[in-house]
């Protein structure tokens, strides 16, 4: 059944040629949004479940202009309209919601045997019930990697969504899953007066590979494979940013039915269940399939472990569930799982995999550093779903291209990178840009190395030199960590460094969670560095080759800003500890229009460098985040001193974006579970040192 009268004007052939607002009565005009939405929840399910859109992209795109200009203009707001699916307003956090019925786990094992001693147990236990086992087959779909959700309708209408949680109460993630177009926010057919139905939210493998593209080109981690995508993604506090992700949902399950006086009057059977899920209007995935016997359903997981890499979804293995739901009811529950079903695992994916695309990352230096993403493989007992190329020398000499089947080891057990090709797919090599990829400016090789040449002119540079300026390898500017500087960027109030200088109390207290105080706070840390060292600055400005013992060196030398600024390349390399490499690298830093733009708007800002000696500092770790627990060898303020100071960020907490987790003696459990739940490396302190040791970096650090 369909939203949409067969009349509706706007389902077949739409017109995009709309009569002025101005020409209609509010009548005409609620007419024409009542026809608009039942036409878009049409278009809605033939483009995301049934896959088979009636309109091309732009056209969809101007009906629901139309509709919001109306519902604008009118007052005609619907918490059900399509255009709610976008927006929305944030929320302080999640609340905690009881589930209509539990939601339990199901037994797993990558063993036959184990399936088939399932199948033994389950026999026995029906005849006990008085089933005949024989005349009971199974229902066989594929174990979605995602997460598990609720949804609730009443008279047919989402009122509700749930995440597992503990399998009795979940997070109300409603507003979020009304962004999910997947999700359909009010049933087709003759939907009973209350349905809750479990789900998965996914993304898909191409949409997640979009999404990794786009964040490593905005100079954030990439998350480490969908499932964290997806997780990271249907918490969010705010709304809108779910509507901007490619999330789907399958839907599987019926949880709770009531129609009228019969509320157990649902479907019989897991297929039948299935049927009745698909006609209400929900994602069903087309791979589920019905068998007569274990061996059947052992056969259907092998064949789908065969087709596993083509899938456009992560899964990582089946569910075999008994079909009857008499049968199933009888089986009944563990406190932690359900009796009547089983999950057949595949094997986890060890070192090859496909690289699905490669993204040249901008770093805050303007160095240019290819990262191949691939297709999640495990490592050494870690989800990879990137490796670093290093430099375009490395691609080339690797000859790799995205398609291609590659090994991918761990230096030291922690750094992933790509050994080599194992099957030529391509027949080529990636072809290296010539521009920057952020801001078009042209790209300089050195040897292997490739560079930007838009200095503070590229956003990409920009945005990690605001992020470097303010770290402790910086000015040590407390209260402006990454978070805080991209929530300053989205509001508009910080693009240059010398935005740093401008930003006033007002602006800064009406943000989310911030107030007087914490922005009067940031203002006090932004004046006392307002008058910095001169090497601190130096070294603060992100200038290509000048780590702290370089800025200091110069800083000695010259006395002043000007005095370097002015000086020739014979002039620097008189500097100790500058070579004519160093010295020329410099010298382009300042003939840089864009960076001397950006030098001469800190000044104006009332920045006043002074000429006393400063700290060390480097680029080595440019673009890692690292976490600490437990005791080390020196305190963890030093060490994230340290790898702030060779330009890491240093975080209190781990997430999907933290690259390590540093674990000294009696480190918290709280971290290191919430490193395995983000699949984020756990390193001893001894790992830790073997990885400084790689970038040149000694641990402990001396005094």
């Amino acid at each position: 059944m369909s939203y949409a009268d067969s009349d509706n004007p706007y389902l077949r052939d739409p017109p995009t040629e709309f009569s002025p607002v101005d020409d209609l009565t509010p009548d005409e005009a609620e007419q024409q949004v009542e026809q608009l939405r039942a036409a878009i929840r049409d278009h809605n399910y033939l483009y995301y479940v049934d896959s088979d859109p009636l309109i091309a992209d732009r056209v969809y795109d101007q009906l629901f202009d139309r509709l919001q200009t109306l519902e604008a203009e009118f007052d005609l707001d619907d918490p059900d309209s399509p255009t709610n699916r976008v927006g929305g307003e944030p929320v302080d956090d999640l609340d905690t919601v009881e589930h209509t019925a539990p939601m339990l786990s199901i037994a797993q094992s990558g063993d036959a045997e184990d399936v088939r001693e399932f199948d033994k147990r389950t026999a026995r236990l029906l005849r006990d019930s008085g089933f005949d086992p024989d005349d009971i087959g199974y229902v066989c779909e594929p174990k979605f990697d995602g997460i598990s959700i609720e949804l609730v309708y009443e008279d047919g209408r989402l009122t509700r969504a749930a995440t597992r949680g503990d399998g009795a109460e979940g997070d109300d993630v409603t507003a979020q899953a009304r962004r999910i177009r997947a999700i359909p926010q009010r049933l087709r057919g003759d939907a009973p007066d209350l349905l809750a139905v479990r789900g998965e939210v996914f993304m898909p493998k191409d949409g997640f590979r979009e999404h990794n593209r786009q964040r490593v080109e905005d100079g954030k981690e990439p998350f480490a494979n969908p499932r964290n995508a997806t997780a990271g993604t249907i918490r969010q506090l705010d709304p809108s940013v779910v509507a901007d992700r490619p999330l789907d949902c399958f839907v599987y399950d019926i949880m709770a039915y009531e129609a009228g006086d019969e509320p157990d009057d649902h479907p019989d059977t897991q297929w039948a269940e299935r049927d009745a899920i698909e006609a209400w209007g929900f994602h069903v995935d087309e791979l589920a399939d019905r068998v007569d016997d274990i061996e059947g359903a052992i056969a259907y997981r092998d064949s789908l472990l065969d087709d596993r890499e083509s899938l456009n979804y992560e899964i990582d293995g089946v569910v075999i569930k008994v079909d009857d739901t008499a049968a199933a009811d009888a089986l009944g529950n563990t406190a932690r799982e359900t009796r009547s079903a089983f999950a057949y695992k595949f094997p986890a994916r060890t070192e090859v995999t496909t690289i699905t695309d490669i993204v040249v990352q901008v770093g805050r230096t303007g160095r240019l550093t290819p990262v191949a993403l691939l297709d999640p493989v495990q490592v050494g007992g870690v989800t990879v779903s990137r490796a670093t190329l290093h430099n375009p020398g490395e691609i080339e000499s690797l000859g790799v291209d995205v398609g291609d089947r590659v090994r991918v080891l761990r230096a030291g057990d922690v750094i992933p990178y790509i050994d080599e090709v194992v099957d030529d797919e391509t027949g080529s090599t990636f072809a290296f840009p010539e521009t920057c990829p952020v801001c078009d400016s042209p790209v300089d090789r050195d040897g292997p190395l490739a560079f930007c040449t838009g200095g503070l002119g590229c956003s990409a540079q920009r945005e990690r030199a605001i992020e470097h300026y303010v770290s402790r390898g910086g000015l040590d500017i407390e209260g402006l960590g990454p978070e805080r500087i991209a929530q300053l960027r989205a509001a508009d109030l910080l693009d240059s460094l010398d935005d740093l200088y401008r930003l006033d109390r007002e602006n800064l207290a009406a943000l989310e969670g911030w107030g007087e105080k914490s922005a009067q706070n940031l203002l006090e840390e932004i004046d006392a560095a307002s008058e910095p060292p001169l090497d601190a600055f130096l070294t603060a400005l992100s200038i290509p080759e000048v780590g702290g013992a370089t800025a200091t060196a110069l800083a000695w030398e010259f006395g002043d800003l000007d005095a370097l600024i002015d000086a020739d390349t014979d002039a620097l390399e008189a500097v100790d500890d500058v070579g004519p490499i160093v010295a020329e690298t410099i010298r382009d830093f300042f003939d840089n229009p864009e960076n001397r733009d950006a030098i001469d708007a800190l000044l104006d800002a009332g920045v006043d460098p002074q000429p006393v000696e400063g700290a060390d500092a480097g680029d080595e770790l440019d673009g890692l985040t690292f976490v600490f627990t437990g005791s080390l060898a020196v305190s963890r303020d030093d060490g994230q001193s340290l790898v702030e100071a060779h330009g890491a960020n240093a975080t209190g907490s781990v997430s999907g974006n933290t690259d390590y987790l540093v674990a000294g003696d009696n480190a918290g459990q709280r971290k290191q579970d919430d490193a395995d739940d983000n699949d984020v490396p756990i390193l001893t302190e001894r790992d830790f040192a073997e990885l400084l040791a790689d970038y040149g970096i000694d641990w402990p650090p001396s005094e």
